[in-house]
C-alpha cells in the first residue's frame, strides 16, 4: 500500500440508527505521501470519518479507495496491517511501557522501541523512570499523566512504520513546544508516507499539507491552510477563537 486515500461520495449511518447520517456525502482525496489535518467542532463526524479506512463496517461499493482499490474488496488484514492508529482514547496494558509499544510486533529491537519513544517526544520521560522501559504501567496507563499515555499511544502506532498513520486527536494533552517536536518529527521522518491527524486544535494543522473541515459531517472545505481561512467560515472563527484564548491566556 502507498497510502493513496479516496472518498467519493461515501455517505455513513450507524446500523442501530439507519435514518441518521452521520457522514454525508463525503469527497475528498488524500494523494500518498500528504500529511492532512481534520477538524470540526466536537461530534462533526471526525472520529467516524477515519474509522472506515478500519473497515469497522460494510460501505457501499467504490466510496472509498486505497491506492485505486475499492476497500471493500481489499483483505482486511492488508488494510489494517498497513494502517499504524492511536485512538482517541488510548488504551494501555497492564504490562511494560516496552511491551505496549512492542504491541503489534513482539520482535522490535530496542532500538525500534527507543525510536519511537523519541519520534513521539516521549524517550526523555520513559528513560527518566527507574525501571526505564521495563516500568509497569497499570491498566489503562493510570500512573503516567494524560500526555505521557498519548505519546506512549503514538509510540505504539508510528513503530510499525506504517504505510497511513492516523493520530485521533493525540496531542490534545501535550504543550504546544511536545506538538511542535512531534508535527517537525512526522514532517522529516513520515516525509513519503501518509499522515492523517484528527485535531481539536488549529496549530496543530495548519502547517499541514491540506486540511479537511467537517461540519455537521459534511465537508465545509478541503485545502492548505491559507484556503481554508479564504473559503471556510468554520475554520476562520476556529483561528479567530484560539487567537482570542490564547491573548487571554498572555
Amino acid at each position: 500500500i502507498k497510502g493513496g486515500i479516496k472518498f467519493n461520495h461515501l455517505s455513513f449511518a450507524y446500523p442501530d440508527d439507519p435514518e441518521t447520517l452521520v457522514l454525508d456525502d463525503i469527497t475528498f482525496e488524500i494523494k500518498p505521501g500528504e500529511t492532512v489535518g481534520i477538524i470540526g467542532k466536537i461530534g462533526c463526524g471526525k472520529s467516524t470519518l477515519v474509522n472506515m479506512l478500519f473497515r469497522l463496517y460494510n460501505i457501499k461499493e467504490n466510496s472509498l479507495q486505497i491506492d485505486n482499490y475499492d476497500i471493500m474488496k481489499l483483505p482486511i488484514k492488508l488494510v489494517r496491517d498497513n494502517i499504524g492508529y492511536a485512538p482517541q482514547d488510548n488504551f494501555l496494558f497492564s504490562d511494560t511501557i516496552r511491551n505496549n509499544i512492542s504491541f503489534a510486533n513482539a520482535n522490535l529491537t530496542d532500538e525500534d522501541v527507543a525510536f519511537a519513544a523519541e519520534f513521539s517526544a516521549v524517550r526523555d520521560n520513559i528513560e527518566g523512570f527507574e525501571e526505564k522501559y521495563q516500568t509497569m504501567i497499570g491498566e489503562r496507563g493510570v500512573t503516567l499523566s494524560g500526555g505521557q499515555k498519548q505519546r506512549i499511544s503514538i509510540s505504539r502506532a508510528i513503530v510499525k512504520d506504517p504505510a497511513i498513520l492516523v493520530l485521533d486527536d493525540s496531542v490534545s494533552a501535550v504543550d504546544i513546544k511536545t506538538e511542535e517536536t512531534i508535527l517537525s518529527n512526522i514532517k522529516k521522518i513520515r516525509k513519503n508516507k501518509t499522515t492523517i491527524l484528527i485535531a481539536s486544535r488549529v496549530s496543530t494543522v495548519e502547517k499541514l499539507d491540506k486540511v479537511l473541515v467537517l461540519k455537521d459531517g459534511k465537508v465545509e472545505f478541503f485545502g492548505t491552510n491559507k484556503e481554508c481561512m479564504e473559503n471556510s467560515p468554520t475554520y476562520k472563527r476556529m483561528v479567530e477563537l484560539q487567537t482570542l484564548e490564547n491573548e487571554l491566556e498572555g
